[in-house]
């Protein structure tokens, strides 16, 4: 989560006549007149209760300022549910899902989705493998990056600490969450950056990078800058041919935030999960193509072995001996009841059909905004249902800043953002096609970027001038 600094004082606090003001005197509980004389401090608590009308008056109203989350193209979070799966949530929200004895159906309810995904990852032995829900894909990688570290520090035991550090091979791509298990578990970052026309990891260069040192390599399935899958069989082979002339045996973890909800549905073809014997852990977001609201992601270990023991606790809890692996303790059991819902209420079929439905979405689109002319497509949502696109080469007078900055005005949250290292003369737009985004949005938003070309043609230069503000997107 973002770090928020306190408020400096109360400079900016209303003054009073302007607090009175801010609440409607309706809010009052039944007559007007008897309503609060001012609304409640901002930056601390107020000095005694309201009513709840009141309480909820004043967040929701607040609350009216956000974007619309059905608008956003720049998230992968799930924004749809069926109004069933929210009932559920509602009935679960109260649940502690670390409280297993006290829960026993949720933990069953846990324990039957890892199930699940082993057998759709293809894991040799699905009752082998082992793996935990999590509070998104970013507590997973963590996961699954310490379970790397401790595997490679085991087999390095007379190095290390004393004299060897560690490092971790990755795209220069991938989400910030792994830059801050490198930073938070004191690991060295090797990337590959990009090159040309390649927005993600080169399976040669990434073996090039690995020592005896490297605890991992870590490919994308789903990059979040442009929708493409990475390469893993090519990766897994290039780690083949590495151990065959140096014995160097490094794992790769596959971090399918995205795509692992997605490949397994509309990719069968295609070889990235624990069909590959170097492939060793993955990771996913239920929240994302899982179709489950926020937070709820999944790590998963192609056997107890890839999982170093002592990394389980196993606390007496409330009477019960319970083995876990988390980096928080309590959190609600409401996101993994949805998770299971939805496997439920879909199944592979119906998996399918929604997936396809936002790839083919994303593809429709993707031709739409290439048939105007001023753009240029990177990607075109025929892997992830993701695109990525930019101006093209003759377009002088404005830039995706511009197209972000006014879709905005219209509702639309598009992100406009540039491309990191090696390619930083690249900016896109990216869009994001999640269930619940229909064809129809899908017209809307063409006919309101068309309706914004004549303008943007009209600029005599581009209006994003501060280029320091243009920094490379990572949700």
């Amino acid at each position: 989560m973002p770090l928020h600094k306190g408020a400096h004082g109360h400079e900016d606090e209303p003054p009073e006549e302007q607090r009175r003001l801010a609440l409607n005197p309706f809010f009052g509980e039944a007559d007007p007149a008897a309503g609060m004389t001012s609304a409640p401090p901002r930056h601390r608590l107020p000095d005694g209760p309201m009513p709840p009308s009141t309480a909820y008056g004043l967040v929701h109203d607040e609350l009216m300022l956000d974007g619309n989350a059905r608008l956003n193209m720049a998230t992968f979070v799930t924004t749809w549910m069926e109004p069933q799966a929210g009932v559920l949530m509602s009935e679960c929200r109260d649940k502690n899902m670390i409280d297993k004895d006290e829960y026993p159906r949720t933990a069953e309810l846990e324990r039957r989705c890892v199930s699940m995904l082993a057998d759709l990852w293809h894991a040799p032995d699905p009752a082998a493998a082992v793996g935990c829900s999590t509070t998104g894909s970013s507590e997973a990688c963590m996961l699954a990056g310490m379970a790397l570290k401790r595997r490679w520090a085991a087999r390095n035991s007379d190095r290390y600490p004393a004299t060897a550090r560690p490092n971790l091979v990755m795209g220069v791509n991938v989400q910030v969450c792994w830059e801050k298990f490198c930073t938070f578990w004191e690991v060295e970052a090797r990337q590959v950056p990009m090159e040309g026309g390649r927005f993600h990891l080169d399976p040669q260069a990434a073996a090039e990078l690995c020592d005896e040192n490297t605890i991992g390599v870590v490919g994308i399935l789903g990059s979040t800058f442009d929708g493409s899958y990475e390469p893993i069989a090519e990766l897994c082979a290039a780690l083949d041919e590495l151990q065959e002339h140096t014995g160097l045996d490094i794992p790769v973890h596959v971090d399918g935030a995205s795509g692992a909800m997605v490949a397994p549905f509309l990719d069968e073809d295609l070889v990235w999960d624990f069909r590959l014997p170097r492939v060793s852990s993955i990771n996913t977001s239920g929240h994302k193509y899982g179709l489950v609201y926020p937070g709820v992601g999944w790590a998963l270990w192609r056997t107890a072995a890839e999982l170093p023991e002592e990394l389980v606790f196993r606390v007496n809890y409330l009477g019960g001996d319970m083995p876990t692996f988390a980096l928080n303790f309590s959190r609600p059991g409401a996101q993994v009841v949805a998770q299971y819902y939805t496997f439920l209420r879909l199944g592979r079929e119906g998996f399918r059909a929604v997936q396809q439905a936002s790839r083919d979405v994303a593809r429709g689109l993707a031709l739409k905004i290439e048939s105007l002319g001023d753009f240029q497509l990177l990607t075109r949502g025929d892997e992830l249902p993701v695109f990525a696109f930019t101006t093209a080469p003759d377009v002088k007078a404005y830039d995706v800043f511009d197209v972000s900055r006014r879709l905005r005005e219209h509702g639309w949250l598009v992100p406009a953002y540039t491309f990191p290292a090696h390619r930083e003369d690249l900016s896109v737009l990216r869009v994001v096609c999640r269930n619940g985004f229909s064809s129809d949005l899908a017209e809307l938003l063409v006919e309101d970027i068309q309706r914004l070309l004549p303008d943007l043609r009209a600029q005599g230069h581009p209006l994003s001038r501060d280029r320091g503000a243009a920094t490379s997107f990572h949700h």
